[in-house]
């Protein structure tokens, strides 16, 4: 019996030693955003360091640029990137596959918007991968002039929230309205807490705010009531959201001071600066903060 039990615990502590760590990945761009992919790494989640290089050159849309790459891991180890590759008069997005991150599938377009000849633009896809169904959903930001009540914004600037939905990026389900807030709205994260508990971040794109918030909902569908008050500044944009430890770090581009700040909060209704705390190096553009193994980030450090 002894020599069972001395058996098992050995296997347990091999178990346990063999166990991959995690680090967390924030994909990123530099300005003027023709370059293409880069990324940002962290132990703790706080303090940030660039891996050189540039992983994937955006070949796809009319102007042919990468801005706000957004990627999620799916549940068969496959990241799925998505990009912004047209400031305006492009009804699409870019989107690309890997295993390792280094090795790219060909890059795709999506046209999710050209139903409609009048759309200005499609900016900032968003995605996110809902675990109990496997489906990913990616929510954009797009303007149709005339379609929604203008208010400060004029019509060219005035946008609204799409989405669609997909298992596996070559049928995507047709654009649908994701959200109004009742104003021009973009950069809209999918954040899950809890099952029936999900919060949109979102920024608010009218004057004078330019600024960031939240609202809640019960499915990544939403519908999202109960907005937040503001919670940064104005002029920031590009939230990102990441729970670290017992609170959710939402990160964001103070984007005229040129700085990168962050919040902290474990309600999404107390929101604490946390500027202090944490470092990010500098021509860091806005992305999305994932984990992967510590395999992933040797493999792109020693690329």
């Amino acid at each position: 019996m002894k020599q069972i039990i001395t058996f098992l615990f050995i296997l347990a502590f091999a178990s346990c030693q063999t166990d991959e760590k995690e680090v967390y990945l924030f994909t990123s761009f530099h300005e003027p955003a023709d370059e293409g992919l880069r990324f940002l790494y962290s132990y703790d989640g706080y303090h940030w360091d660039s891996i050189p290089g540039v992983f994937l050159k955006p070949e796809v849309g009319r102007q042919k640029v990468m801005r706000d790459p957004s990627m999620v891991q799916g549940p068969d180890g496959t990241f799925h990137l998505v990009w912004t590759c047209s400031w305006n008069q492009d009804p699409g997005f870019g989107y690309a596959s890997s295993k390792d991150l280094i090795h790219w599938s060909e890059e795709k377009y999506f046209p999710v918007m050209a139903h409609d000849t009048s759309v200005v633009n499609v900016w900032a896809p968003e995605l996110y991968c809902e675990s109990e169904t496997g489906e990913f959903y990616i929510v954009w930001a797009s303007t149709i002039p005339y379609k929604f009540e203008r208010g400060v914004e004029e019509e060219r600037n005035n946008h609204r929230l799409y989405y669609t939905k997909t298992k596996d990026f070559v049928d995507l389900t047709p654009a649908e309205l994701f959200y109004d807030p009742g104003f021009s709205s973009i950069d809209a994260v999918i954040v899950k807490r809890a099952p029936e508990d999900y919060m949109l971040v979102f920024k608010d794109n009218t004057r004078p705010e330019r600024n960031i918030l939240a609202a809640f909902g019960k499915t990544p569908a939403g519908p999202y009531r109960d907005m937040t008050e503001r919670f940064t500044e104005m002029y920031t944009e590009g939230p990102s959201v990441v729970k670290v430890g017992d609170e959710w770090l939402i990160y964001f581009d103070s984007y005229r001071k040129k700085t990168y700040n962050a919040v902290s909060t474990k309600d999404f209704k107390q929101f604490t600066p946390v500027n202090d705390k944490i470092s990010i190096p500098p021509g860091h553009k806005h992305g999305t903060i994932l984990k992967v193994s510590e395999n992933i980030l040797k493999g792109l450090i020693n690329r």
